[in-house]
């Protein structure tokens, strides 16, 4: 019985008055809003060039547009100002955030939606701009699945480390950084496995991240002290210990996480497997027919 009434206090919290508490800082609604009126204008700009489907498919633009719903819900929504009183609800804005809403965004074409919004004179320029200001060679540095798999490793695993996160939530700028560079480095992470077509080494990289950030979940559930003291402190207001907050919060970086890692992975496995076969079937028919000739 004693276990049952801080998970219905728990609920209560979460069921009670929610006005208010949806977060509407420029700093997170301006660059949505201006992502979502760049990224429509341009998909209007080339399909009415192109044709509809063409250069950006159906599926694509509904990716994007469910990334960006991700997004607000983790950002904007009452789940943000919860987080920030709740260690278990912050970990699952974060897992939002990279494991979801970046590989949708990724899948949706941002790059070609947002040259296609640009002015006419500035889009046939952009080519030479980005190869002459460096931008692009930089570019095709960090997509590189090696470094952008470090990147977001060292991102997720240096602000985990308590005193920095802790800093993060006393800080309202430091906040903002943590969340830019958790959707920044999980962007350039799917993105750099996503266009580089090679499905096995796809698989290789998304388990070595579901690897490592089973490994951080695991730690801090299974810590045997509070490690997240400012973060944690308000757990009672929620009808939890900082200990069982802490603990639900590695929990869900450990198995809801690594769950969506681990599936990504076997769906490039699988790919990777059926592309093999297609490829051995080719190289027999080719050599059947060179046989027969």
């Amino acid at each position: 019985m004693r276990a049952v009434i801080p998970a219905i206090s728990f609920v209560q919290s979460l069921c009670g008055d929610t006005a208010g508490l949806w977060t509407f800082d420029l700093w997170i609604t301006l660059p949505l809003l201006l992502s979502a009126a760049l990224y429509g204008t341009g998909v209007m700009r080339l399909w009415s060039h192109a044709g509809v489907g063409r250069g950006i498919h159906g599926r694509q633009l509904g990716c994007y547009i469910a990334g960006w719903i991700v997004l607000v819900f983790a950002l904007v929504s009452p789940i943000h100002r919860w987080g920030t009183g709740l260690f278990s609800i912050h970990m699952v804005e974060h897992e939002l955030v990279m494991a979801v809403a970046a590989p949708l965004l990724a899948l949706g074409r941002p790059g070609t939606a947002f040259a296609w919004a640009l002015p006419v004179h500035w889009r046939r320029s952009l080519p030479k701009t980005l190869r002459r200001s460096g931008i692009r060679s930089s570019w095709g540095h960090l997509t590189r699945p090696v470094a952008a798999t470090s990147l977001h490793g060292v991102a997720i695993w240096a602000w985990h480390a308590p005193a920095l996160f802790d800093a993060a939530v006393a800080e309202v700028t430091l906040h903002r950084l943590q969340h830019v560079s958790f959707l920044g480095t999980g962007f350039l992470f799917w993105w750099a496995l996503l266009r580089h077509r090679n499905a096995g080494l796809a698989t290789a990289h998304l388990f070595a991240t579901m690897l490592h950030t089973s490994i951080l979940g695991a730690v801090v559930a299974l810590a045997p002290r509070v490690l997240y003291r400012l973060q944690t402190e308000p757990a009672a207001d929620w009808g939890m210990t900082p200990l069982q907050d802490q603990q639900l919060a590695g929990l869900l970086m450990w198995v809801p996480a690594g769950l969506v890692y681990a599936g990504a992975a076997l769906l490039f496995f699988a790919l990777w497997v059926k592309r093999s076969g297609n490829a051995k079937s080719a190289a027999a028919n080719v050599g059947f027919y060179h046989a027969a000739r």
